[in-house]
């Protein structure tokens, strides 16, 4: 890496964005640096190892659509694994020439703006220091680890593993007696994993997952993707930025009830067969809008899962007949086999609702019943605290000195979801109030990404030191957030969509759900206004470059 003490950009994290980012950057002629916490790219995927991780995207669009990179890469399965992930990011890495500008293992603890330079001081844990003209976070929205606060945790004498922290070299767990805590999106696929292989599993559920199968899960032919490659991929690529979500597909302009019973029912029955995210993004416009329509989902989802599970004592867990929330205003996971684990004689499904847990003792997990669920292996697979814990475990202050946590806690509020007022040239994709949550990762990660790139570009054209975000823009940001929020079902459900996964945490809208479209023409509505919304500051912070 080059180790440049004042370079113009530093960016943060080498997931899709980070890598999008420093690739573009210095094509724009910028100096860039990037520091990434793990010893490799990948982002999310180099943390993801637990078994089981795999992607919910389709292949061919879980990818960076640059033409230099799809066309030499072929894909071996529809909904890529984290190993084919990692291999994917290696290869992207050679192709670019990336890791020349990336210090790895190395954490970004702290950063404040000095305005008398117009830069930012970063200080990490290895003592590096840096001064770039802009920072640029690209830590994504699961980068904290969320750990349970259960007394009795650090006494259990077998084995912990949280799922975003697995171990590196893999741990087996044929024949030993597992637990899981959670069933969010990694625990549905650890538990598919586990349970095949485990000599007893036993799950702790909060809430049951209202899973949808991943279908059409296959390898993929080399004859198909060059076949793609000739024409289909310029288009998906295109078509990403067209949808709601920036799949290929869209949500549907009819109303669920402008649909006779029958039509209902074969729409679907034929979302249900396609799989994946279809089944609520591709669906009827108002199944996150209104009640009648979201059930008639659920009623069809319940039929569905109530098939494949023979116990009726874990029907009623995993499939109640009281809908638990609102279709779909919880992340939608992913399974494959995840139903048929809780046929297996050696599972247990524990309902926190009806039998909490108590603590945890050297044996085990204990519950309110009083039961010691004995253990070997416990998994945590709690989540994270998404979407702002990734930035505001940093130390980072901006002009008034607070830090952007303790600032946050009085409430989210961001400009255009990639700025914040008083943090001067600091930007983030992937992250608060924007569609991450809601919008397919390399989409989001070109898309803001671009008009990233593109504002620096005019900074220097311009002879701009300095783009700091209005107080008055992101008053209007953090209302407009709310007001297309409160359109929808999302504050039904307990969600980290609001932050109610975080006990403390404020809860409030962390995504824009406006969908691609609306977001796309609002950035750049303000970029095409001269960056309508900033306040931009003459200075000698950038030489203008010919």
């Amino acid at each position: 890496m080059s180790g440049q003490q004042y370079p113009d950009v530093l960016i943060v994290g080498a997931g899709f964005s980070g890598v999008y980012q420093l690739h573009k950057l210095r094509k724009a002629g910028f100096t860039v640096e990037l520091f990434e916490a793990g010893s490799g790219l990948g982002g999310i995927w180099y943390w993801n190892r637990y078994p089981g991780a795999r992607v919910d995207s389709d292949f061919s669009i879980y990818q960076l659509s640059l033409e230099e990179l799809w066309k030499d890469w072929n894909w071996e399965e529809k909904f890529p694994g984290r190993q084919e992930l990692v291999e994917y990011f290696n290869y992207v890495d050679k192709k670019l020439g990336l890791s020349r500008d990336i210090s790895f293992n190395t954490r970004v603890t702290s950063a404040f703006f000095d305005t008398t330079t117009n830069r930012w001081s970063v200080s990490t844990d290895t003592k590096k220091m840096i001064n770039p003209q802009f920072l640029i976070l690209c830590t994504g929205f699961a980068a904290k680890p969320l750990f349970p606060d259960v007394p009795g945790l650090d006494t259990f004498e077998g084995v912990v593993h949280h799922t975003s922290s697995w171990p590196e070299t893999g741990f087996d767990m044929t024949g030993k007696r597992v637990g899981v805590i959670g069933t969010g999106a990694s625990g549905v696929q650890l538990i598919q994993e586990a349970g095949p292989i485990v000599t007893h599993l036993t799950v702790f559920q909060r809430t049951p997952n209202l899973a949808v199968p991943m279908m059409n899960q296959r390898p993929l032919s080399l004859v198909m993707q060059a076949k793609m490659k000739e024409e289909m991929y310029p288009i998906l690529f295109k078509r990403r930025e067209q949808t709601f979500t920036g799949f290929h597909y869209d949500i549907l302009p009819r109303g669920m009830f402008e649909l006779s019973a029958e039509e209902r029912y074969l729409l679907c029955d034929d979302l249900w067969s396609k799989g994946g995210f279809r089944y609520v993004f591709g669906s009827c416009k108002d199944i996150l809008t209104d009640e009648k329509a979201n059930a008639e989902v659920y009623s069809f989802w319940r039929k569905k899962v109530l098939e494949r599970v023979r116990d009726p004592e874990m029907q009623r867990k995993l499939a109640p007949e009281k809908q638990p929330h609102p279709f779909g205003t919880k992340r939608i996971s992913l399974e494959q086999s995840y139903y048929e684990v809780f046929n297996q004689p050696n599972v247990d499904l524990v309902d926190l609702n009806e039998n909490t847990i108590v603590g945890i003792t050297s044996k085990g997990v204990k519950t309110q019943d009083g039961v010691v669920h004995e253990l070997d292996v416990l998994v945590l697979a709690t989540g994270f605290d998404a979407v702002t814990g990734s930035i505001s475990q940093i130390d980072i202050k901006g002009m008034d000195g607070i830090n952007i946590g303790e600032k946050w806690k009085k409430g989210l509020s961001t400009y255009l979801g990639m700025t914040v007022s008083g943090y001067p040239n600091m930007f983030f994709p992937y992250g608060p109030q924007a569609p991450t949550a809601f919008c397919n990762g390399p989409t989001c990660a070109e898309i803001q990404g671009n008009w990233i790139v593109d504002c620096l570009v005019y900074l220097r054209r311009h002879n701009f030191a300095r783009i700091d975000a209005t107080q008055e823009a992101s008053k209007a940001w953090v209302q407009r957030i709310a007001d297309i929020f409160s359109q929808g079902l999302w504050d039904r459900a307990k969600s980290w969509y609001t932050g109610a996964n975080v006990p403390g945490k404020r809860i409030e809208p962390l995504n824009f759900t406006g969908g691609l479209p609306l977001y796309i023409s609002l950035i750049q509505g303000s970029a095409q206004a001269g960056y309508a919304g900033f306040t931009l500051t003459p200075g000698e912070g950038i030489k203008a470059r010919l």
